[in-house]
């Protein structure tokens, strides 16, 4: 198995990757083995580099695990010596290496992120520079405990596409930012080029939600979706629903340098939904005259965000729906004698 950090979701690498574990795991008395060679991985992105890394087997030491590491600082990354230094060690017995030519690509190249250079030239773990959210961040925000339930007083926010994107929806308890999916509808692999968005069932989940919980506020992207929209105006309420157009980057910018900052300081909570997590983490950023924008890393590809849009928009209703009044905490009554 070669460049296993490519292997990722998108491609189907992590299931051809079970599916020729299996495959070795049945026949080892045959004399099955593996060979795996990788670059250093990204974090967010859940390749079979990752997988493999983080899997107890190599813990425990059942399979052999042998990586050089540059071992350089960040901040290092532009000094001569301490750039020398780590690409001699990384490369090891690597007698063909250009350690000297290496050393003035990353001093001089600026077209090249830095953290690119620590993944394939000096083998470290490192995030993509352009990914909007990192992994600790977005791990810090975890929280297990009092899980969400019928009744509670939520904001929703709903991204929708017909073919080519996933349509989401994401909920955000308003007493303390706790984000949960209602719903997601993402293309499965190998669909027909006709395939679409089962529109009844989406219509079907916003009802859902809205008998499920208090639904104080709903943001909702109107494109492809701006006639079913008005209807959940009419049926629930049009100081309930509301558009919220994410091309329209000035206020766009403003809710995602929000939620960014909320994830900071833990200000807000989520239950660790794989699909919520992936898409998150999935998101880079664009730098447009207003700000920071997040969108998928480029528009053809399959690695999602719709799912972290939807996320954005639900803080907006939230905080929105705080400012008008509509948090209402219920406290429990002392009677003293």
């Amino acid at each position: 198995m070669d460049e296993v950090h490519h292997w990722v979701g998108s491609n189907g690498g992590p299931d051809f990757y079970q599916v020729l574990k299996r495959n070795v795991e049945k026949t080892t008395t045959a004399g099955s083995r593996w060979v795996c060679t990788t670059n250093a991985y990204n974090p967010n992105e859940d390749s079979v580099a990752q997988i493999i890394h983080e899997s107890e087997m190599v813990s425990a030491g059942y399979w052999l695990y042998d990586c050089l590491e540059g071992g350089l600082a960040v901040e290092d990354i532009r000094n001569e010596d301490a750039v020398r230094a780590a690409l001699v060690k990384a490369y090891g017995d690597a007698s063909w290496a250009d350690i000297d030519g290496l050393t003035r690509t990353i001093l001089f190249d600026r077209t090249t992120p830095d953290s690119t250079y620590c993944r394939f030239f000096f083998n470290q773990i490192a995030e993509s520079s352009d990914g909007w959210m990192s992994k600790a961040e977005w791990d810090a925000c975890y929280d297990d405990d009092d899980p969400i339930m019928p009744g509670d007083q939520i904001a929703i926010g709903f991204d929708g596409s017909i073919r080519g994107d996933s349509t989401g929806i994401v909920g955000a308890r308003l007493r303390d930012a706790k984000l949960f999916v209602i719903g997601v509808w993402e293309r499965p692999e190998n669909a027909h080029d006709d395939w679409e968005i089962d529109v009844l069932s989406v219509e079907a989940a916003v009802k859902r939600a809205f008998e499920t919980y208090r639904v104080e506020w709903l943001y909702a992207d109107p494109p492809y979706w701006q006639e079913p929209i008005g209807r959940w105006s009419i049926e629930h309420g049009e100081d309930y629903v509301f558009e919220f157009w994410t091309n329209k980057p000035t206020r766009m910018v403003q809710a995602v340098e929000r939620f960014h900052t909320a994830a900071m300081v833990q200000d807000l909570k989520h239950e660790n939904d794989p699909k919520l997590t992936r898409h998150v983490l999935n998101a880079v950023t664009r730098e447009v005259p207003q700000g920071i924008l997040i969108q998928k890393d480029s528009p053809r590809s399959k690695r999602k965000v719709d799912l972290a849009i939807c996320a954005v928009l639900a803080m907006e209703a939230r905080a929105d729906a705080i400012a008008d009044g509509r948090l209402k905490i219920r406290r429990s009554r002392v009677v003293g004698f």
